[in-house]
């Protein structure tokens, strides 16, 4: 048995798999907002509840925010603040007196999808997350790719490629730059481009409830948001050329951008044509959770 836990900002939700991928029990705890020990002692509660409700002691695998940094082995770059600079892989293997096996949250959809997913049977998977940021995993022959520096697929905070000139210098991103891929194409930054362009707040939804009602102002928006999302897949498929491509996050659920976007990156790919398929996710919100679990491609708990 697998066992699969998201370590989310206000959730944390454990599933337990069967080896065939069968879903056999599912928990969801408020995370707690006290602190480091709090939240390890969670996790271990949970754990605990699914190895209880299945009679079956499983293997762990956590996604999280953030990553282990390979050059300190703490955790870097968590919006759980509590969380960084931590030995979280250790003292969680202290905790649950077992190995665990940890990935950052964009990893673990990627994985997910890749694994039984929109992506099953692709040798080459990228998985992006289109949410309140802009992350994604990599995903090559059933495994994860990771480097030197734990940040494959931190393809959000790349600058939007072939820039127009009224998109110069671009928004200010969180991390300090501009023009970031992260501050166009999530939620947020769709949101503020639309209200900046059209001078009305609006949020993703309604813009999206707009075009579907003849808004030309909504429809040339998403148009807009396409294009970009357009160039910056084309970056990524000069880079890896995966072979599926498969989205989610909110922004996912956008039905104009699986075919605006291929029809527009062909202008950006350096290929004569491109095979790369553009799929939405299969799984949902389950797909973190799950993922998590198939961290582990065995059964060794």
């Amino acid at each position: 048995m697998r066992i699969g836990i998201d370590l989310g900002g206000t959730k944390i939700e454990g599933v337990a798999l069967a080896a065939d991928g069968r879903e056999l029990a599912r928990k969801r705890i408020p995370t707690p907002r006290t602190g480091y020990r709090e939240t390890i002692e969670a996790i271990g509660a949970l754990v605990a509840l699914l190895e209880t409700e299945t009679g079956q002691r499983g293997s762990v695998g956590i996604g999280m925010p953030g990553a282990i940094s390979p050059a300190t082995g703490l955790i870097k770059n968590a919006n759980s603040t509590w969380l960084n600079g931590m030995p979280f892989d250790a003292d969680i293997e202290t905790a649950l007196g077992r190995k665990v096996r940890l990935a950052n949250d964009a990893d673990c959809f990627a994985l997910s999808e890749a694994t039984d997913g929109a992506g099953a049977g692709a040798p080459t998977v990228f998985g992006v997350i289109l949410g309140t940021g802009v992350g994604a995993g990599i995903v090559v022959n059933g495994r994860l790719l990771s480097g030197p520096n734990a940040v494959a697929g931190e393809w959000g905070h790349n600058p939007l490629p072939w820039a127009l000139p009224d998109e110069l210098p671009g928004p200010r991103c969180y991390c300090g730059k501009e023009g970031c891929i992260e501050s166009w194409n999530s939620g947020p930054g769709f949101e503020a481009e639309y209200e900046l362009t059209e001078k009305e707040k609006l949020t993703t939804h309604e813009i999206v409830a707009a075009a579907e009602s003849g808004s030309r102002p909504a429809r040339s928006a998403i148009r807009r948001y396409c294009d970009r999302l357009a160039r910056a897949l084309s970056h990524v498929i000069n880079l890896i050329d995966p072979h599926v491509i498969v989205l989610g996050g909110g922004m996912s659920n956008i039905a104009a951008i699986y075919d605006e976007v291929p029809a527009r990156w062909g202008a950006y790919v350096f290929s004569d044509r491109v095979d790369t398929r553009l799929v939405r996710n299969m799984h949902g919100d389950a797909s973190g959770v799950r993922g998590a679990a198939w961290l582990w491609p065995d059964e060794t708990p």
